[in-house]
């Protein structure tokens, strides 16, 4: 067996290259993942809200895979050259859909957990703490991808790899990061946090109380 003499600069460049079929291969995978995660953004959206906090904590493990595929594509995206409209001019994909609808869904259903804190530029000074909501977050990023989708769906492929690639360094892709460590946070204190236990609580309170009355007759 040879050894490869390839530096890693060079296995990222053939990885990267852009020859019109693995253009279109690319740009097939990178809609597949998007479409994967618009379906189910709009699933978990319209979910009953008859169990409240429940139904939303069980749609975490769904949505931690899917936003952390969506991040795996924007990576995959941000990493390869940029990529240049045919056109001086964006082509009109038509109106973007109206999502509030949406939104409107996913604040209900993340009703007590929808709200979390993020600090808006890591290398700001001092960093700036910003109070985000997962449902205008999911929302934000659902309507960039659709906006390429559209290009996409249209035969416009190296438009719609712009749009994503444009997007995902502005504005998606904070925003995906955000909305996955705080996924990842709220799976955390549910797993991690014992549960509320009345029973549990007053055992250790009557152990508290017997432990000071102790301390009191030294």
């Amino acid at each position: 067996m040879t050894e490869s003499t390839d530096s890693p600069v060079d296995i990222a460049d053939r990885a990267l290259a852009t020859d019109s079929e693995d253009l279109l291969d690319f740009a097939a995978q990178i809609a597949d993942q998007v479409q994967s995660f618009l379906i189910s953004v709009r699933d978990i959206a319209a979910q009953p809200d008859e169990d409240g906090i429940d139904e939303g904590l069980a749609s975490l493990p769904y949505l931690l895979l899917e936003v952390s595929q969506l991040l795996l594509a924007g990576g995959r995206l941000g990493a390869f050259e940029d990529f240049v409209p045919e056109e001086r001019f964006e082509s009109d994909a038509g109106p973007d859909p109206d999502l509030d609808a949406m939104r409107d869904r996913l604040a209900i259903l993340f009703e007590g957990l929808d709200e979390y804190a993020e600090v808006f530029d890591p290398y700001a000074a001092p960093p700036e703490i910003t109070v985000n909501r997962l449902s205008d977050d999911l929302t934000a990023i659902a309507t960039d991808l659709v906006h390429g989708l559209a290009h996409y769906e249209e035969g416009r492929v190296v438009e719609a790899l712009w749009w994503w690639q444009f997007s995902y360094v502005s504005t998606w892709g904070a925003a995906a990061s955000a909305v996955l460590r705080a996924i990842q946070s709220l799976i955390a204190h549910d797993r991690l946090e014992p549960a509320h236990d009345p029973e549990t609580e007053a055992t250790d309170r009557e152990l508290v109380e017997v432990a000071e009355e102790a301390v009191q007759r030294r």
